[in-house]
């Protein structure tokens, strides 16, 4: 019965983000047009996107290579691979072995290693400039995101994501300083790790100011739908990844599916505040220019440094 349910939740956890990815992109959309005082779309129109899409046959410059074509099944696949190694409802998931926050970062990597040679294959300016912004971005927020692990898992002796999440939910109860620098210096990666405002616009194509989307213009039909349903289960894989390691209160520590439907009406209020917190920064942020992207990246690094120094200093003190 245990490995039946083993399997269960081993398939459950990375269809069910895969399935909720565009809703969660919806959902951040309508918060932002309720702020603007707009109805905003309707929430199943990024399935609808995803599908239409996905109906179309995919238009291949001539000028493309082999890598252009397998870049987004390469890309989709190491997403869901990174998110399938989140715990999601519950912290001893079956694949908490291999749910190393090294190896969910590495796996990133790829991905966008992956989108940035996609770019640049066919030879397109749009591409390479996309391509080239991206590495920048890449260049200091991994950095950044690596201090964030290294800071949690000074405090918790691991970098398994099921272990810093066990390991926080049943710890005393205090404020950490080092927790409050890696957590601001995670938002702000995941911001430009996502291409959100104020660092890139996902709802623009302007050339002076579009980095991913400048990747995948030339991408149509299925490959366009794997590239967005991609980024889309990114974002919602970095939502979960602040809920496991910030907010794991209310994450199942059994397997039971008592406990899963306990923990999931919890992990979805904390997702939907998190969407909102996302809404409202978009909407009073505006877009920043290409050249101060590094400053604000810094700005995450050193935050994720204080975390690390303070975690250093506090455990020192008498």
């Amino acid at each position: 019965m245990d490995r039946l349910l083993s399997l269960l939740l081993a398939l459950l956890q990375p269809l069910a983000l895969l399935a909720a990815a565009p809703l969660f992109t919806a959902v951040v959309g309508r918060f932002k047009a309720r702020l603007q005082n707009r109805r905003g779309v309707p929430l199943k129109t990024p399935y609808r996107e995803l599908r239409k899409w996905a109906a179309k046959e995919a238009v291949v410059a001539r000028t493309a290579s082999p890598l252009f074509r397998a870049a987004p099944y390469i890309v989709f696949a190491s997403t869901l691979l990174a998110a399938a190694a989140l715990p999601v409802w519950e912290t001893a998931s079956p694949g908490a072995h291999v749910a190393d926050a090294i190896v969910l970062i590495g796996l990133l990597g790829l991905a966008r290693f992956m989108l940035v040679l996609a770019g640049l294959d066919v030879g397109t300016p749009f591409g390479g400039m996309g391509a080239s912004r991206e590495m920048l971005v890449a260049n200091f927020a991994e950095p950044a995101l690596l201090l964030v692990v290294f800071t949690l898992a000074m405090t918790t002796h691991t970098t398994n994501i099921g272990a810093m999440a066990a390991a926080t939910l049943h710890g005393a109860p205090v404020l950490r300083p080092s927790y409050m620098f890696a957590l601001a210096a995670l938002l702000m990666v995941a911001v430009a790790e996502c291409g959100r405002i104020p660092v890139d616009n996902p709802s623009t194509h302007l050339e002076l100011t579009m980095i991913h989307e400048g990747m995948v213009l030339e991408y149509s039909g299925r490959h366009l739908a794997l590239m967005e349903w991609a980024a889309q289960l990114k974002l919602l894989l970095f939502a979960v990844l602040t809920v496991d390691l910030f907010l794991p209160w209310g994450l199942a520590t059994r397997m039971s599916p008592t406990a899963w439907l306990l923990a999931l009406p919890l992990l979805l209020v904390k997702l939907a505040g998190l969407a909102l917190v996302l809404a409202v920064s978009e909407t009073v942020l505006a877009k920043m220019r290409l050249f101060r992207v590094p400053g604000y990246l810094t700005l995450a690094f050193l935050l994720a440094l204080l975390g690390l120094l303070s975690h250093v200093i506090l455990e020192s003190a008498p």
